[in-house]
């Protein structure tokens, strides 16, 4: 290139400031007039309308995309910021490698040839102090100039690098200090950052949008797969709430929903013993009154039809007064036997500090004036409980009647009573192995004890106690060869006693 192909141009003109309050944003929406309040939220509790599954599946859509989102930013600003930085370096290397190449005539520094600096997308201008600019082949290949480049020109600055349009076209512009009151200006387009920019900005979302379909579907189904147990147990639910039917479920695993499966059989299975007692007590009990209950009204048909027909003799209607009045004294105590059984726990304040021996005394008192031909062989130690004293007492006094029903005539009853044990033993004929663990259960009654009084709930009643009071009962075989029961109760802790 010659020198009179160069041409001086002048810079070209600044570009005026935005104007006040611009900010290079869109304008703010106005308001909406029509909007409720809500801030267009949905209306309360849609949350809670939508399926477990659902939310999993949403949760994990929601998780991903923000997982991607933030990745896709990150890289994003990486890649560009990689990129600008490349840009800068790349035109401040060879601003200065042309600097120093030609050191000599300014207007030779202008025409210094893009090919020159190894590029052919960069605009090279030199630029004077006085705003005056040499451009290679014209104003036309002349980079955009401004204030930045006028100052490193004048010496203000060291260096200028900048971002700006030039007919309408993104440039980055390098000035560095060629020769005193001039400035080198190499400015290269943007145009192929922009479009590898925007092919990133592309391919991010395609992915994002990707990962989060896969997301969710996948949390479609682990919830689907993850929530069969629920499902399993919300339709057993429903099938024991529709049929009364209480059949466990299936279980497989031994993970939480597979614990709380278990959990849920052994509820159906606790409902399913509570429900054939519930049936067991009600069919008993209506076996056990039906007989004095039938046998009162018998002898009050007999009573009135020995009225129409002229009376009874006296010793036959006291014999009848008597059965009946007997009829209804064992009634009495079985209805009062099935409200002891059906009392829940005494309320706390109810409780109070128990010497179990005391109780056994009472008892005591009471059945060797019932059973005048059988002998009582006691021997007590105090023992303190925090309990009732009338249920402890009734138990007892089940316990001395039992006793005394199987002995022999003249027979002894040992009772003792150590650290929280209660021992009854008896002479009589014992209980079968067969029938010792049932003894204490409601209504029964041994083959030996069924031509005997009684309604088989004494025993019972004795467990119940026992338990209310934190203690158990046992059956066994005592040295004699008769009945051997137990019941043991633990004591009132030291602070109670205080």
């Amino acid at each position: 290139m010659t020198s009179d192909a160069a041409r001086r141009v002048r810079s070209p003109s600044r570009v005026p400031p935005p104007p006040p309050g611009d900010t290079g944003r869109a304008p703010d929406p106005p308001p909406d007039d029509a909007s409720d309040g809500s801030g267009g939220r949905s209306a309360p509790g849609f949350a809670s309308r939508l399926s477990l599954r659902t939310r999993v599946g949403a949760l994990a859509a929601l998780g991903v995309g923000l997982a991607v989102t933030l990745t896709a930013l990150a890289a994003y600003l990486t890649v560009s910021s990689q990129l600008q930085s490349s840009i800068d370096e790349g035109l401040q290397n060879r601003a200065e490698q042309a600097v120093t190449t030609t050191l000599g005539d300014p207007e030779q520094l202008a025409r210094v040839p893009s090919a020159a600096i190894l590029a052919t997308d960069i605009r090279i201008a030199l630029l004077r102090a006085d705003g005056t600019a040499f451009a290679a082949v014209g104003a036309d290949s002349a980079p955009p100039m401004g204030d930045p480049e006028l100052e490193v020109a004048r010496g203000d600055s060291p260096e200028s690098v900048r971002t700006t349009d030039l007919r309408g076209d993104s440039y980055r512009v390098v000035a560095v200090p060629a020769q005193p009151g001039f400035a080198l200006v190499l400015g290269q387009s943007t145009a192929q950052t922009e479009e590898l920019l925007d092919r990133l900005r592309l391919v991010s979302f395609i992915a994002g949008g990707v990962g989060i379909v896969l997301a969710t579907w996948a949390g479609l189904s682990i919830a689907r797969a993850g929530l069969r147990p629920v499902r399993q147990l919300t339709q057993a639910a429903e099938h024991v709430a529709a049929t009364g039917q209480l059949e466990p479920i299936e279980v497989t695993g031994s993970d939480e929903i597979a614990r709380l499966a278990h959990a849920f059989n052994a509820m159906l299975a606790a409902l399913s013993e509570a429900r054939l007692r519930q049936s067991r007590l009600v069919a008993d009990a209506g076996h056990e009154l039906r007989t004095p209950l039938t046998s009162m009204r018998t002898n009050l048909d007999l009573l009135a039809q020995s009225e129409a027909s002229g009376g009874l003799a006296a010793a036959d209607r006291t014999q009848l007064i008597a059965d009946t009045r007997a009829q209804a004294v064992e009634l009495s105590t079985l209805v009062g036997d099935l409200v002891e059984l059906s009392r829940e726990d005494p309320p706390a304040g109810s409780r109070e500090q128990v010497d179990v021996a005391d109780v056994v005394r009472d008892a005591l008192s009471r059945v060797r004036r019932r059973a005048p031909g059988v002998a009582f062989a006691a021997d007590l130690h105090s023992w303190f409980v925090q309990g009732d004293a009338t249920q402890l007492g009734r138990a007892a006094t089940n316990l001395l009647d039992n006793a005394a029903k199987f002995s022999p005539p003249h027979g002894t009853v040992t009772v003792t009573l150590r650290e929280g044990v209660l021992d009854v033993c008896d002479e009589g004929p014992g209980i079968a192995e067969v029938d010792l663990p049932r003894v204490f259960d409601r209504f029964y009654r041994s083959s030996e004890a069924r031509g005997l009084p009684g309604s088989g709930l004494g025993l019972a009643i004795v467990k119940a106690a026992a338990e209310r009071h934190g203690g158990s009962v046992e059956a066994g075989r005592a040295g004699s060869g008769g009945a051997r029961l137990t019941m043991r109760l633990p004591g009132a802790s030291s602070a109670a006693l205080d």
